[in-house]
């Protein structure tokens, strides 16, 4: 096996061709120590790599249809409105809005099947560390009100992957983008032996179906409670969202992980919530390099609004209106021991 297989190239390459006949290129990004593969599908980082280490930092597939099938949100910007709506619906300014119903039958997960995950981005600007891509979506995709306008910034330096998101609407809608990637800091396959750590107080719980209950509760005295680094398998099931603030706030370390090696990748984000979410889906799907993904094999760190806060008064406000201009930033920095 290669150090590392991503190509040198300063202009998109062909990546691959889906099922419904969309071309989807990929740009090679290369900066601060760290190599990185995006897709136009989905603005998706593929692959990431560090100097000296020898296997990928993150999960990927090697074909396009794959996005769109086993390896679904894998590494994927996700949205418009992250997480999940309970009861695919919602009730705006008086106005009832019935969203694609995508989870379960029953409620909205990740923007709808249709959802910025699976859409083509366009490439606005193309440089040795950063590419610029946008989308948008048009009024009543997904059963959402406006037309929503997305620009994502996905850029690399100081061994720093750093995703930065902004969007503009002309009617009021729900907006909540992040980038789903997993991540693997050993190439061993589990991620259940990786320390973890979480700057969160409380967390929200939810029910059978996934759907927040609408309290939020300690993390104290619970398996979710990660404000001292632990293993990520003491928490049983682990795809919650912890509540870092009561709205957008500074750039700030939310949270840490540290695997056998240690290699620590560290979040920093300005986002309300950070839903971590530990792969237990995973069948052993075909991955890089013919790798295969069991159960456990990446953790996720979505950095979003908490999730149905638009059926959730008491949350913190995830609409966007026109004249507003939506904006995120996380970045994942990696440090070696």
């Amino acid at each position: 096996m290669t150090q590392n297989p991503l190509a040198d190239q300063t202009t998109p390459a062909e990546f691959g061709t889906l099922a419904d006949g969309r071309k989807v290129e990929a740009v090679t990004l290369t900066g601060g120590g760290l190599r990185a593969r995006v897709l136009t599908l989905g603005a998706t980082v593929q692959d990431l790599r560090l100097d000296g280490v020898p296997h990928p930092l993150v999960l990927g597939c090697e074909t396009p249809d794959a996005y769109l099938g086993p390896g679904l949100y894998l590494g994927a910007i996700v949205g418009r409105f992250a997480n999940r709506i309970g009861g695919a619906g919602f009730l705006l300014d008086g106005r009832a809005h019935v969203l694609d119903a995508n989870f379960l039958g029953r409620h909205m997960l990740h923007g709808g099947s249709e959802g910025t995950h699976s859409q083509i981005w366009r490439i606005e600007a193309l440089e040795a560390s950063s590419v610029t891509l946008s989308l948008s979506l048009p009024d009543g995709h997904m059963g959402f009100p406006g037309r929503l306008d997305i620009v994502a910034r996905i850029a690399l330096a100081d061994r720093t992957l750093r995703i930065a998101l902004e969007a503009r609407t002309d009617k009021a809608t729900p907006c909540s983008l992040t980038h789903h990637g997993y991540f693997d800091l050993d190439g061993l396959g589990s991620i259940r032996d990786h320390r973890l750590r979480i700057a969160a107080q409380h967390y929200l719980p939810v029910d059978a179906e996934m759907i927040p209950d609408g309290r939020m509760l300690p993390v104290a005295g619970t398996p979710f409670d990660f404000r001292a680094d632990r293993p990520v398998g003491q928490a049983g099931a682990l795809d919650h969202n912890f509540c870092l603030s009561d709205g957008p706030v500074p750039m700030r370390p939310v949270a840490w992980l540290t695997g056998r090696s240690g290699l620590t990748l560290e979040v920093q984000t300005d986002c309300c919530g950070l839903q971590v979410y530990d792969g237990a889906h995973f069948d052993g799907m075909a991955g890089l390099q013919g790798r295969r993904y069991g159960p456990h094999a990446g953790i996720a760190f979505e950095a979003q609004h908490w999730p149905d806060a638009p059926n959730r008064p008491g949350f913190p406000d995830a609409i966007l209106r026109p004249g507003e201009i939506w904006r995120s930033c996380t970045e994942y920095c990696l440090t070696q021991a």
